[in-house]
């Protein structure tokens, strides 16, 4: 078959009749009002049902606001250190062949694949009071399962590999020839890295980031395990809102749940505009 008969073929998939297209709009437009808009207006309808007055009082109780300053805590300590184990995976796997880079790509996945809830009932068997390492934790008086501590772990796990996942086919399509050529005129390898590779996955690595910290601020299974559900001290907002939703302080539950609202619809905005750069600075380098 020739490339035009081909290249033709494709065009009469790609031409659809105005009733279809047609179709195909309203289908799409009925699925995200029903699954999308109507669950968001729902949201901010409940959470402003007794006056801004109620809305805002909401954040006024001390567990509302302690589970605001947990919830950010989370984010500024897992972000952070999701972000650098993502460069770094990156960049040895799309840089450099090595013994294991297949497992090592794989277990990035793993995430994706494990349920959140069973994450972190791993996390309190291992470091439980009747965990594997539970005796080793309570003899150094170090506390992890219902602590802040292993809400930090069990959001790491859950988000790490939202970075990596974002730089490494960029990466792999970009190649090593920029850096080769950084270090044939001098360059060190760090150097190289914070000159030329970094630079040229900027933009995926803010995708990344986004995402990771979205998840991290609404992540519910994992955390819900290994919290304990301790007022003030262990919830997050994710959990503050299902107890005060079972509470029926449904006022109070929205108003915390429409911040992870504005948080998902900020998270589209931003990243409908990296993915826009991410575009641009793809077409660049092939254009160079």
């Amino acid at each position: 078959m020739s490339e035009r008969t081909i290249a033709a073929r494709a065009a009469d998939f790609a031409t659809e009749s105005v009733g279809a297209r047609a179709l195909l709009i309203a289908v799409s437009i009925a699925f995200l009002s029903l699954f999308l808009f109507l669950p968001l207006a729902i949201v901010f309808a409940q959470a402003f049902a007794h006056g801004i007055g109620a809305y805002f009082a909401a954040f006024v109780d001390p567990d509302a606001r302690a589970a605001i300053a947990l919830t950010l805590t989370i984010a500024v300590v897992a972000v952070p250190l999701n972000a650098a184990f993502g460069v770094a995976a990156a960049w040895a796997i799309a840089k450099f062949e090595f013994v294991g880079k297949n497992v090592l790509t794989t277990l990035i996945d793993l995430p994706f694949s494990v349920s959140p809830v069973v994450a972190g009932l791993v996390f309190v068997l291992v470091f439980g009071a009747q965990g594997v390492l539970g005796s080793w934790v309570a003899a150094h008086g170090l506390r992890i399962i219902f602590a802040p501590t292993g809400i930090v772990l069990a959001t790491l796990f859950v988000t790490f590999p939202f970075v990596a996942r974002e730089l490494i086919p960029l990466m792999q399509q970009q190649g090593v020839a920029e850096e080769e050529a950084a270090l044939t005129l001098g360059a060190g390898g760090l150097r190289a890295f914070f000159t030329v590779t970094l630079p040229n996955v900027r933009w995926a690595l803010l995708y990344g980031v986004l995402l990771c910290n979205a998840r991290a601020m609404g992540e519910f299974g994992a955390v819900s395990v290994v919290s304990g559900h301790i007022r003030g001290l262990t919830n997050t907002i994710p959990l503050q809102v299902e107890i005060l939703y079972n509470e029926y302080n449904i006022v109070a539950a929205f108003a915390l749940a429409s911040l992870l609202a504005l948080l998902a619809l900020v998270t589209l905005a931003l990243k409908a505009y990296l993915e826009w750069r991410i575009v641009g600075a793809v077409a660049h380098g092939r254009a160079r």
